[in-house]
């Protein structure tokens, strides 16, 4: 059953072959075999669970079960669940359970799934081998000497070692299909906005989005299905009409034009990436593609302005953890300035203080103009090179990350290096649309290596189709760590 897809496990519980308790049950059994190996959930509530689950066979029983009635999804730490403990990875929110469901969170319930828990990620979603995380580094279920990448890695590594049928994340730079890729799995960041951003804790508005994590192309349009739809509490959520992403699954893909950016393949890709990535496109052109060269001639400018960026908004959106009204406070202090700055400087870790300070540094007087707003305007051009390139192609494809997964620790005294992994998945944030990843094959050390599709707004569901298709005519979405 853990090798299931998401649509066989529905048919398996609406044709009584097996209970959403059992189902439930055995991956809360796996997670306590496993966990203390791979550190992928902060939190696991069996209870809470296996309630979830009975009433979800109940709802199965009455025949009025939706296509995930009764599956347990995983769910990242940075959404708050009611009643239960949402840290964000970090010390400052370790005693934090919260009294609301995000959106997305909600979503999941009104369907019927069950919450089976919450996974490790990078502090505050800060990161790129989730290694910051206050709850100890998660290790990659193919190599346990190895980062799953981040921040979303606990979600990558639970999905891989199948402790959960499929699970969610949210990328602001590549943190849903950079730990998609170095873990082996599927994962997709929808366009800015399609996705309610209400109840998931902030680290830069302009560039968080939800978006779910599983084992193919197929598990993330069922995931999109749920998730999607627009909430009157976000103001950036966008209200359009409900559509159902599996829509598209079986269209052949004769005449797709895949655009290539010359850019994304040049120095600094490691040789067995660009291996498995030009086997994945010569795949794509037995079913029909045609391959198109395109530039995007500012994607070089999309590290320096996301690190100007996200830092300043993640310098706002950290001021409200002060110590005063929840999560973490100092236990000794003279006064109210003291209790705010132990209680920051304890609650905090290394790398969110390192990037509050860049963020507070930019938006200060006599830096802003010369930092914030520039940025801001390379970010527009940016964006419009994706609109200039959407005119010759349909999607643009590459490699998702530069190198398949390195060795814990092996980046942690260089932030640069380590900020460099995201550097063919950082663009599409900042221009807003959505991207993906999908196994395409295997590079050293046997490790996984992700392709990266990207779309045009609100192209989700022509994406999955790419996608779909092209798992149906490989296996290496079905391939499982030996764990």
């Amino acid at each position: 059953m853990i090798h299931s897809s998401l649509s066989q496990l529905g048919a398996a519980l609406r044709a009584k072959k097996i209970s959403s308790v059992e189902l439930t049950q055995t991956y809360l059994d796996r997670i306590a075999q496993l966990n203390p190996t791979l550190n992928a959930f902060i939190t696991v509530n069996p209870e809470m669970s296996l309630a979830q689950a009975r009433a979800a066979d109940a709802r199965l029983a009455a025949g009025s079960a939706a296509a995930l009635t009764g599956i347990p999804i995983a769910q990242k730490d940075i959404f708050c669940a009611k009643g239960w403990l949402t840290t964000c990875g970090s010390k400052m929110l370790h005693n934090f359970v919260s009294p609301y469901d995000a959106h997305v969170i909600s979503q999941f319930n009104n369907a019927g799934a069950i919450n089976l828990g919450k996974t490790n990620m990078d502090e505050f979603a800060m990161g790129s081998s989730n290694e910051t995380s206050h709850y100890g580094a998660v290790k990659n279920p193919w190599d346990t000497a190895r980062v799953p990448g981040g921040s979303s890695g606990g979600t990558a590594a639970a999905v891989a070692a199948r402790l959960c049928a499929a699970a969610t994340g949210t990328d602001t730079g590549g943190s849903i299909r950079q730990p998609a890729a170095l873990c082996g799995i599927s994962g997709l960041k929808p366009t800015y906005g399609v996705c309610s951003r209400y109840g998931m804790i902030a680290f830069a508005s302009s560039l968080d989005q939800a978006g779910p994590m599983g084992r193919s192309a197929e598990d993330l349009a069922l995931m999109m299905n749920v998730m999607a739809g627009f909430d009157e509490r976000d103001s950036t959520s966008l209200q359009r009409e409900k559509e159902d992403y599996t829509r598209d699954l079986n269209k052949p893909l004769t005449g797709l034009r895949i655009g290539l950016p010359k850019e994304f393949f040049a120095e600094g890709m490691g040789s067995d990436v660009a291996k498995a990535v030009e086997a994945a496109l010569a795949e794509y052109k037995k079913l029909g593609a045609v391959i198109v060269d395109i530039s995007l001639p500012n994607s070089k400018l999309s590290v320096p302005v996301y690190y100007v960026l996200a830092p300043a908004e993640a310098s706002s959106n950290l001021s409200r953890f002060d110590g005063v009204r929840y999560g973490y406070r100092a236990p000794e202090y003279s006064d109210l300035a003291d209790m705010y700055e132990k209680s920051r400087a304890q609650g905090f870790g290394a790398e969110v203080k390192r990037r509050i300070m860049i963020g507070t540094y930019v938006l200060s007087h006599g830096y802003y103009d010369a930092y914030y707003l520039q940025a801001q305007k390379i970010r527009r051009l940016i964006a419009q090179d994706f609109t200039e390139a959407f005119t010759q192609c349909d999607v643009i494809m590459g490699p998702t990350s530069p190198s398949t997964a390195f060795k814990l620790g092996e980046k942690g005294d260089d932030p640069v290096q380590m900020y460099l992994s995201d550097i063919y998945t950082i663009a599409v944030n900042l221009a807003g649309l959505p991207g993906m990843s999908i196994p395409c094959g295997f590079g050293a050390n046997d490790m996984p290596v992700g392709l990266q599709i990207i779309g045009n707004y609100f192209d989700e569901a022509r994406m999955l189709n790419v996608a779909h298709q092209f798992q149906q005519a490989t296996d290496w979405h079905s391939r499982a760590p030996k764990i």
